[in-house]
């Protein structure tokens, strides 16, 4: 049976929360809890669901500021790519300039790496590095659904002004390792709707093709 996903938007920035289970065991992963972890917890009581793993796409402040909070009422083992092991230390100086409150990171950090294979249950979901937004930003696989943090957004791609990113790198990021994944995968991202590789390869007005005959 594959992963099914629920999502929840919220906090000031719209941010995308992804609850993961695999139906065949309840195993559960949640991806960048960030604002109103409570509502997170809420979920997963209703649900009576237990969270495993603990996944972030990147450790910018509106993905990961809520993870300490839902961890020391629900468990779980917090995972990041160490290429952003820099801006989770930094969490506090995050929030402060955006005049957003002081938060905790998790005491215990698991690096997540390219190419690494996560078990949810009877499922599997892949790491791929996809860096630009931040340095270590990474998009998890899992069957035909793609979770990329701030990648890559339906119509748009993720700011590159913040301190670590680079738009030749996203850009590189996207093009040689999400579009060729396959135009049919569906795209989760950090921000607003849904969308598919082939939507985006075709006209994402920054990243797409019809954008380089601009």
């Amino acid at each position: 049976m594959p992963i099914v996903h629920a999502t929840l938007t919220l906090g000031p920035f719209a941010t995308n929360t992804y609850v993961l289970v695999c139906e065949a065991t309840r195993d559960t992963a949640l991806i960048d809890v960030g604002f109103e972890p409570e509502a997170v917890a809420a979920l997963l009581h209703e649900r009576r669901l237990t969270p495993r793993l603990l996944l972030n796409t990147h450790a910018h402040y509106d993905h990961v500021c809520g993870v300490r909070t839902l961890q020391d009422e629900l468990g779980g083992e917090f995972w990041l790519h160490p290429g952003d092991r820099r801006l989770l230390d930094h969490l506090a100086e995050q929030g402060a300039a955006f005049g957003l409150p002081a938060a905790g990171a998790p005491a215990v950090v698991h690096d997540l790496a390219d190419g690494q294979r996560i078990a949810l249950g009877d499922q599997t979901l892949e790491v791929i590095h996809t860096p630009g937004h931040s340095p270590g930003s990474v998009t998890f696989r899992g069957g035909d659904d793609l979770w990329v943090g701030d990648a890559l957004f339906a119509g748009s791609i993720g700011r590159t002004d913040l301190p670590g990113g680079s738009f030749a790198e996203l850009e590189r990021s996207i093009r040689t390792r999400l579009f060729t994944l396959g135009d049919g995968l569906r795209v989760h991202p950090g921000h607003g709707p849904s969308t598919t590789i082939g939507r985006e390869r075709l006209d994402n007005p920054f990243v797409g093709e019809r954008a380089r005959l601009v």
